[in-house]
């Protein structure tokens, strides 16, 4: 009797909830909202300032621009007055390095699409800086003073790879046509004389390297060279330069382009007959925010435009198929058991956001996939504005675990201009006002 009861209850039970599921199939399922990981709507301009404001305060404190005498730690403002105990007052991060050349050039954008000119004008002031420094130094070094190449702006005086010289240079050619500073010529030819004269190249003229193997081409390079290449040609109108950029996306394409996956290996070896693929997510982003540099800088209708422009849009169709549902990309790509990791993320969503707004590619299809990697980022920054899922500084290897193991730190620059653009660039593309929400899902109305 006792069994009959706890089946008729059972049966009773399966009955209500089947009667409510048929009325909620019937009218309101479509609408259920699902448990998204990150938010899944467009974000406000408002909201994407604060994020942009909250990240820059925690730069600005922690980024110093001044020298000071080591053993008093008294602030030395009179370049006149540099001696071997003057050192540069150390932050959190290095304000010489190609990282803080991507952030500069982040910042500048910044300031032009959001019109706040606090952002350029932390440009502005460690340009400045810069500019009354450096001859100092030099100064200092020329009549021996130096002994090693420990001293203060040394990737400035004295740059012996790309890393020290591209990404700076690019912003401060910048920031010189934009006439937020006018003393920096003689830096911008001591780095871009290092990019076109200076580093090592393939006998076809590919930029490269010489470690960890001899003649390696690195993905990486792509960006360390590409937009100083393409700034120069806009600063002098010299086609030089363009010929050598638009060459650059060309032999770098051939060798490492992967046609049948849409994305780019992270190395490339002279000797090697095959070529361990490991496609590192945050080197195929410098490969396509060097296509995008380069296509802002050249002329419509230059020779070679068009190559970079379907390049582009081959490497970003390729990039789509591997974004996860979170909007994040795997550290290695096509490894969705490797991690899931934010500078990448962040250059996908600013190269992607830029192309729809530049009208390369077709907002309808990629804007979306752009603002759920904006929002992905967003929730790796922390109350004190730090961005966090970085992967440290990395450099090559062929085997996964390198890779895999990669440490992430709240401390990896690379993180901070890379999410400064993407805030930028949509908050631009969220002023059309033509996200939308249509049957449950992101659209972008053309």
């Amino acid at each position: 009797m006792k069994k009959q009861k706890i089946f008729i209850a059972l049966a009773l039970l399966s009955a209500v909830v089947n009667a409510q599921v048929k009325t909620a199939n019937d009218a309101m399922l479509h609408a259920v909202k699902p448990a998204y990981t990150v938010p899944y709507e467009p974000m406000a301009k408002e909201d994407i300032k604060k994020v942009l404001d909250k990240v820059f305060a925690y730069l600005d404190a922690v980024t110093p621009a001044q020298m000071i005498n080591k053993k008093t730690g008294e602030v030395v403002t009179d370049a006149l007055k540099i001696d071997t105990n003057t050192v540069l007052q150390q932050g959190d991060f290095r304000i010489t390095s190609y990282e803080w050349g991507v952030t500069y050039s982040a910042l500048l954008w910044a300031g032009e699409i959001t019109g706040d000119k606090k952002f350029t004008n932390y440009v502005k002031d460690r340009f400045n800086f810069f500019a009354s420094w450096i001859p100092a130094v030099k100064k200092m070094k020329a009549a021996g003073a130096y002994t090693d190449n420990n001293f203060p702006l040394h990737q400035s005086v004295n740059p012996k790879a790309l890393d020290d010289a591209g990404a700076v240079c690019a912003a401060m050619i910048k920031a010189t046509m934009l006439g937020v500073n006018n003393n920096l010529r003689p830096q911008i030819d001591v780095y871009s004389d290092w990019v076109f004269n200076k580093e090592y190249r393939l006998a076809d003229g590919t930029l490269a390297r010489t470690r960890p193997q001899k003649n390696t081409l690195w993905l990486d390079d792509m960006y360390m060279g590409i937009p100083t290449l393409a700034q120069m040609g806009k600063l002098t109108g010299d086609k030089k330069y363009f010929d050598d950029a638009v060459n650059q996306v060309k032999l770098f394409s051939q060798r490492m382009f992967i046609k049948e996956k849409g994305i780019y290996m992270h190395g490339w070896v002279e000797s090697m007959e095959t070529h361990p693929e490991f496609k590192w997510a945050r080197a195929n982003g410098w490969a396509l925010m060097a296509m995008v540099e380069l296509l802002d800088a050249i002329p419509e209708n230059y020779p070679g435009r068009d190559f970079v422009l379907q390049q582009l849009k081959a490497h970003v169709k390729g990039l789509a198929s591997y974004q996860s549902s979170s909007g994040f990309w795997h550290q290695l790509l096509d490894r969705e058991d490797s991690y899931l990791e934010t500078s990448a993320t962040a250059i996908y969503s600013y190269c992607i956001a830029h192309a729809c707004n530049k009208g390369w590619l077709n907002p309808a299809t990629y804007a979306p996939m752009a603002m759920l990697a904006w929002n992905a980022v967003v929730t790796k920054v922390n109350d004190k504005g730090q961005v966090e899922g970085t992967c440290v500084g990395t450099g090559m290897a062929f085997d996964p675990a390198f890779y895999y193991h990669r440490p992430v730190n709240v401390f990896a620059a690379h993180g901070y201009g890379p999410l400064i653009l993407a805030g930028a660039e949509m908050y631009k593309l969220v002023g059309k006002n033509k996200f939308k929400v249509n049957d449950s899902a992101l659209q972008y109305e053309e």
